[in-house]
């Protein structure tokens, strides 16, 4: 291959990576979300669903269950639902939500 070629390549490569959205530390997970399939993405018709059944479903499918993430999860896969600790229109892609008894999902169980 010619090293014209390889430039090219290589240009447009880096060129694409620029680019492309990259989720930043301060970013708000609900506005990554939309940049990338609107807010259809997660809710269905775009509107919230009453339970929140459908949106949690959907992060399931994005990005596997408790089992399935890098970092520890509490072992509540039954009881516990993605968005009962990531509030995903307020917290920011560095969040890491604080486990407290005193929450009020944790506090209907743990009291």
């Amino acid at each position: 291959m010619s090293n014209k070629l390889l430039s090219a390549l290589f240009g447009a490569g880096f060129a694409m990576l620029a680019l492309s959205p990259a989720v930043h530390a301060s970013d708000v997970l609900a506005d990554v979300h939309a940049e990338a399939g609107g807010c259809e993405s997660c809710h269905a018709d775009g509107e919230p669903s009453a339970d929140l059944a459908h949106e949690n479903g959907t992060c399931v499918d994005c990005h596997g269950g408790m089992a399935d993430m890098d970092e520890p999860h509490p072992t509540h896969e039954d009881v516990v639902n993605c968005t009962d600790c990531h509030e995903m229109h307020e917290h920011t892609a560095d969040t890491k939500p604080e486990l407290d008894a005193s929450d009020e999902k944790c506090a209907d169980c743990h009291g």
